[in-house]
């Protein structure tokens, strides 16, 4: 986790985007040889990714759902799917991530983002069929291929970004290296095929060097929590870590991921989770509406992957403030530019999504590591941002807004302190939740490439519940740090 985050932009594109490097095409040698299919490869590849994990977790960690059967096979088909009770942080995240991985080494074999989505789909198919003694999981049927492809595919492009096959010595060391970690079946498969310490006259990359901007932030963070009257503060540092990655609008020869951003927030406050927040947009397909000198207008076809997560800040107030995982996301997504003058450009977009599993924190199920509802419905996002002398003044406002809706209940009178987590197949508490996030930050320029950032978050949740009382709560977060724009 610390590796994919470690290469983690506002949440639909950089206010201030500063180039990395000069964009540079792909040699056409290096994606040939790159796009040439190894199905029995790819697909051992994820068999062995299952069975080694199903080892460690049988074997070091001597995990009581490692304790499979040919019984325990035969009653995980016979019983069929239900939805879990693990935590967010498992569903929400580790569980694509895992999906990362079997997509993966079909991508890292010359399949293509679409064909790759396959070989996750049976990876966890295998998983939660096979590789477990507990009942096969709905919300990880679907979390962990759709959301594994978002992270795969992030994960793919920029490893793809370290490899240089012109290099030998220490250098090319840690030019692999660095591959591996980012991409572990990636790296894998150079070593299987020999590709990890092979030299060739091109630099080996099937993407060349595309369009790309990053940035850096750290400092202070401040989450202020409201429950009902009863407040807490909670005071800490915070690291953030942003990768904008192609032209937004680039859309003649538009591929899936030409063109993604992807946002990290880590916590480094006292009881809350390391892992604050994760937002990737991928673009699937686009047109060009409108393309002038001054104005240019994009519509596409977007997969989004969001993740937002806090923990109770203290005795005082022990309610969790906020959690919400959007793992599975898809829509249409709007982008404007207009250059008023040299003095002031303005970036907006606005993207209406379709949910296909999603997370929200519950006030009352509480059952094993769960706490929050599963849940399906839709996602609006807009915001603006406001570029001022050319890079060095930036003002951003965002706002998300999520409905979704748990369709699925337990029986009323369940007594969920009673219930048998292994069987208990429910979404959560019958409901609906409105989640809203509200951001707004400034970016002043300080000295070159290295700006003082701030800004505030607002988040709100309002769940209407069938058999509880309605329950409405909001959190703030304040910012104050420095940036360095690469």
């Amino acid at each position: 986790m610390a590796v994919l985050l470690t290469v983690a932009t506002m949440d639909a594109q950089m206010p201030i985007h500063l180039s990395v490097r000069p964009p540079v095409p792909a040699d056409s040698v290096d994606v040939e040889r790159q796009g040439r299919r190894h199905f029995w490869r790819a697909a051992s590849t994820v068999v062995g990714s299952n069975l080694s994990l199903w080892a460690f977790d049988r074997y070091v960690q001597k995990g009581d759902f490692a304790y499979i059967s040919l019984h325990s096979i035969k009653e995980n088909f016979r019983h069929g799917f239900i939805w879990d009770n693990d935590r967010l942080g498992t569903n929400m995240f580790l569980h694509p991530y895992n999906g990362s991985l079997f997509y993966n080494a079909a991508r890292a074999n010359g399949y293509s983002y679409w064909g790759s989505g396959l070989f996750a789909i049976g990876g966890s198919a295998m998983w939660e069929l096979f590789m477990e003694n507990e009942y096969p999981s709905t919300n990880d049927i679907i979390a962990t291929p759709i959301g594994g492809m978002a992270i795969g595919e992030v994960c793919y492009r920029i490893s793809d970004l370290l490899i240089d096959d012109r290099q030998t010595g220490w250098r090319r060391f840690g030019h692999e290296a660095g591959v591996f970690l980012v991409s572990p079946m990636r790296g894998l498969t150079r070593i299987l095929t020999g590709d990890a310490w092979k030299r060739r006259p091109t630099i080996g990359r099937e993407f060349g060097v595309p369009d790309i901007g990053m940035e850096f932030s750290g400092g202070a963070r401040i989450l202020t929590f409201d429950n009902d009257g009863a407040q807490d503060t909670r005071p800490g540092g915070a690291i953030e870590l942003n990768f904008e990655y192609g032209n937004r609008f680039e859309v003649k020869k538009a591929h899936p991921y030409d063109y993604f951003n992807l946002r990290a927030a880590l916590n480094l406050v006292n009881r809350q989770p390391f892992l604050a927040q994760l937002n990737i947009k991928g673009r699937l397909l686009a047109t060009e509406l409108h393309d002038t000198k001054r104005t240019h207008v994009s519509l596409g076809l977007y997969q989004h992957f969001d993740y937002y997560d806090s923990d109770t800040t203290s005795s005082l107030v022990a309610k969790c403030p906020y959690k919400l995982g959007v793992p599975a996301s898809i829509g249409g997504g709007l982008l404007y530019r207009h250059v008023m003058n040299s003095f002031c450009t303005i970036d907006a977009y606005t993207h209406a999504n379709a949910v296909l599993l999603g997370a929200v924190l519950s006030d009352h199920y509480q059952l094993d590591e769960r706490n929050y509802n599963l849940a399906s419905g839709y996602s609006v996002k807009s915001g603006a941002h406001f570029v001022f002398g050319r890079d060095r003044l930036s003002v951003s406002l965002s706002n998300e807004i999520y409905h979704l809706f748990t369709w699925k209940g337990y029986p009323t009178g369940t007594d969920l302190m009673t219930a048998d987590r292994r069987t208990l197949n429910a979404q959560g508490d019958r409901s609906r939740a409105l989640f809203g996030v509200t951001e707004l930050q400034i970016d002043v320029q300080i000295w070159k490439k290295l700006y003082f950032s701030i800004g505030v978050s607002h988040y709100f949740r309002s769940t209407v519940y069938r058999d509880f009382p309605d329950v409405s709560s909001w959190s703030v977060a304040e910012r104050m740090m420095v940036t360095w724009k690469l």
